[in-house]
């Protein structure tokens, strides 16, 4: 239990949100713009469809670290609390319009403490989309997201989604099935993940995407406990600390 608690004391959960690099593709810069089209194509012959060039770019953009951009990080981690047997979750969200300060603060973030890093396909989405935006905006990779050179056992980083696998490579699961299985509330209320682009680009509403952001966070959280059960853990207390 000791070590149990130790661990989960250290383990940062998160999850981010991203939205296309500009509102409109023509806004792209040419460069940017052509190399979209060609990944376009492939998108289109994946589909096998017929568009007109930049019309997937709106709805698709988002998830290509190339063409997008980072517009909320949601973070939370456990802290026990030994006189009253409770554990607490203390979450925080990073959101602004300016990416290269949101980045910057996450990354002052993960400096402070030996994190282990835990988020639902993280290794797959998270995690690379994050180093990828931090170069593009000349920020230096904060430890817990450098990879190179390190062994495998030397990368602090899981995935509630791997860890569901048990080994299966070919198994995809969502959060919000491990959510449903798990008895966990669900973060879908008011957004869900393929709004955010049309939230923050033109209700201009960031407030619903932290929010929403935050949810996931703690969802995450709890599949993870759920995924690790202990005794003693079932009350948990939320505290949302300030930006």
């Amino acid at each position: 239990m000791t070590d149990f608690l130790e661990q989960l004391g250290s383990i940062l959960f998160l999850d981010i949100e991203t939205a296309s690099l500009t509102e409109k593709f023509d806004k792209l810069p040419p460069r940017l713009q052509e190399e979209w089209i060609k990944k376009e194509k492939l998108i289109k012959n994946a589909e096998e469809g017929k568009v007109e060039p930049g019309s997937l770019y709106f709805d698709r953009a988002g998830i290509h670290a190339e063409f997008g951009r980072v517009v909320c990080v949601g973070v939370g981690f456990f802290q026990w609390k030994k006189d009253e047997e409770k554990l607490i979750f203390r979450s925080k969200v990073f959101a602004q319009e300016d990416e290269k300060e949101l980045l910057r603060d996450f990354s002052d973030l993960l400096g402070k403490k030996k994190w282990i890093l835990c988020a639902h396909n993280g290794k797959e989405f998270d995690f690379p989309y994050l180093c990828r935006r931090m170069l593009i905006r000349s920020i230096p990779l904060p430890e817990p997201l450098q990879l190179s050179g390190k062994k495998p056992w030397e990368v602090r980083h899981l995935d509630t989604m791997e860890l569901w696998k048990f080994g299966d490579y070919k198994h995809y699961t969502r959060l919000e099935l491990l959510a449903s299985i798990f008895d966990v509330p669900s973060s879908k209320d008011d957004l869900d993940g393929s709004q955010v682009n049309h939230t923050f680009h033109l209700e201009g509403d960031l407030d619903k995407i932290k929010k929403y952001c935050l949810k996931d966070v703690e969802v995450t959280a709890r599949v993870y406990l759920a995924m690790n059960p202990q005794p003693g853990m079932e009350q948990m207390e939320i505290v949302h600390l300030d930006e």
